[in-house]
């Protein structure tokens, strides 16, 4: 088994990173691929995500190029061929499994039977291994650390979306604006705050002058229109938003609220100043939001929480 990381000036040559998903885990893994980017210095970078991250990891400036994971199924043998044949034929000394999942972890046999590359992850019979049993009680962003250390990257920063760009000036926003974001998993309504509370939340920001902005996508819209029948001042940016108009808004926003979800994430690393709300369904220490200035404010039922709770700091 080969240990540590790339002999002195080993840095060239062809590598892989794979991170599929989701939105959050995606952003808090900039970090460690900036970190790759920087020990691989003159290699050529390849990322294998999906579809909905494609421009975002095209931004970050940390891939040369970026492959798109169809995530074939059981019953595809054709489909797992073409990924297969993809795969070994990027000549990749090396791979980086950020996604660490039984998915990205079969990805590795996939480039068998023969040699394969080295591979930093959790796939039997890697080269680089991420060997922590307690590797799932840590939060993303450690766990990445710890990962890439064990492969010999040890300077990793805190991720940045500083290379993200978009017009935002489009939505044609008030001067003063703070940025709700009121959805989740649908299959998650327990991570939701109730639309009532947003409702009354966006009441009290038009009181004190500050517009509130929704955001979510179309199949959230449904929530975001209960909150605007509740307050017909906010703006409802349903599904019209892309991840670098998300970024944009929020570097210019008075602040944020937000559940447990992707977006957040996003806000949270562009700087904005962000209150999240967790129920007792996830859990921040395994996966809260990291930024410049995150408040995370939790309840085993977000229906406990109240709107001056979430106002402590935040709009005064």
């Amino acid at each position: 088994m080969t240990v540590g990381g790339d002999p002195p000036g080993q840095t060239s040559g062809q590598i892989l990173v794979i991170k599929l998903a989701a939105l959050g885990d995606l952003v808090q893994a900039l970090g460690p691929c900036a970190a790759i980017r920087r020990h691989h210095k003159e290699a050529r970078i390849t990322l294998l995500t999906t579809a909905p991250f494609e421009d975002l990891a095209r931004q970050s400036g940390y891939f040369d190029e970026v492959w798109l994971d169809g995530r074939p199924k059981l019953l595809q043998p054709f489909r797992w061929l073409a990924l297969r044949r993809r795969l070994r034929s990027g000549g990749f000394s090396r791979v980086y499994d950020l996604q660490t999942s039984d998915r990205s972890g079969f990805y590795f046999r996939l480039f068998g039977p023969g040699s394969k590359p080295e591979w930093s992850g959790i796939a039997a019979g890697c080269s680089h291994p991420h060997a922590n049993p307690k590797r799932d009680f840590m939060h993303t962003y450690e766990r990445q650390i710890e990962q890439l250390g064990m492969a010999g990257i040890l300077d990793v920063p805190s991720p940045d979306l500083s290379g993200v760009s978009a017009d935002a000036t489009v939505f044609d926003l008030a001067k003063k604006f703070a940025l709700l974001v009121p959805g989740g998993a649908a299959h998650r309504p327990e991570k939701r705050w109730p639309a009532e509370a947003y409702g009354e939340l966006a009441r009290r920001l038009v009181d004190k002058g500050i517009q509130p902005v929704l955001l979510g996508t179309s199949g959230e819209r449904a929530v975001l229109e209960k909150i605007i029948v509740l307050c017909p001042e906010a703006k409802n940016l349903a599904d019209q938003t892309d991840f670098g108009q998300v970024v944009a808004l929020a570097r210019n926003a008075e602040f944020s609220v937000g559940n447990d979800t992707g977006p957040m994430h996003l806000i949270a690393i562009a700087g904005c100043r962000s209150v999240v709300l967790y129920s007792g369904a996830s859990d921040p220490a395994l996966c809260a939001q990291r930024g410049r200035d995150v408040r995370i404010l939790r309840r085993d039922r977000l229906s406990e929480l109240s709107v001056d709770e979430v106002l402590a700091d935040d709009a005064s």
